[in-house]
Parts: structure tokens; C-alpha cells; sequence
């Protein structure tokens, strides 16, 4: 044997196992996560266009299927485990979670605070005169 196909043979093999603990999902899978995209997707839109419950509830179910759309599509078609990668795309996805909030938070928080304190009450009688 030479050593031409023995480094072949040993990186071959090293190849295949690093990959076998990956899950690349199957067709089931990836119909499953479809669906249920489909559906999340459709829920909001006919709760909008129907205007069946008041806009804040309406808004309020919006968001929270969308943080269980992100959720979806992270497991079916990211295929995000705490298992993949030794734990480190689990950990980098919490992270970004919580620099996200913290983004929205403080920009929510300073949109409000500058609406409530900086605008000046309009007296439109006033205007004309």
C-alpha cells in the first residue's frame, strides 16, 4: 500500500466522520417544516385582512407567532440543535437573542420617551389667528 492511499483512505474516513453527526433533515422533515410555515404565515394574514380582533391583540398574536416561525425554521431548515457544533450555534443564537432585545428595548424605550417628552401639544385653534 502506498502513501499516497493510505492519506487518502485516512482522510476519506475522517471526512465521513465528521460529517455523520450532522442530521440534514429528510424530505418528511423539510414538508413538515413547510407547513407549518405556511400555516404561521397564514394565521397573521387573515387575523389583518379580516380584522377580526383589535389591533393590539391582532398585533400582539402577530409577533408571537413570528418568534414561533423564527423558532420553525431555525430546527427544520437550519437544523439548530444544542448538539451541532459542540454547542457553539446554540450559544451564538442566544447571544444575538439578547443583543436583538436589548436593541428593540432601548429603541422602543427612547421612541416613547422622545414622543412623550420632546412633542409639543398642537392647538390647532391657534394656527389660523
Amino acid at each position: 500500500m502506498s502513501a499516497d492511499n493510505h492519506s487518502h483512505d485516512a482522510h476519506g474516513a475522517d471526512h465521513h466522520d465528521a460529517h455523520d453527526d450532522h442530521d440534514h433533515g429528510s424530505f418528511k422533515t423539510y414538508m413538515i417544516g413547510f407547513v407549518l410555515s405556511v400555516i404561521l404565515t397564514a394565521i397573521p394574514f387573515a387575523l389583518v385582512m379580516t380584522g377580526a380582533l383589535p389591533a393590539q391583540a391582532t398585533a400582539l398574536i402577530v409577533m408571537a407567532l413570528a418568534v414561533v416561525q423564527i423558532v420553525v425554521h431555525m430546527i427544520y431548515f437550519l437544523h439548530m440543535n444544542s448538539k451541532s457544533e459542540g454547542g457553539w450555534t446554540m450559544l451564538a443564537l442566544i447571544f444575538t437573542i439578547v443583543i436583538v432585545v436589548i436593541c428593540l428595548a432601548g429603541s422602543l424605550w427612547v421612541m416613547y420617551h422622545l414622543n412623550t417628552n420632546m412633542m409639543p401639544a398642537h392647538d390647532m385653534s391657534q394656527m389660523g389667528s
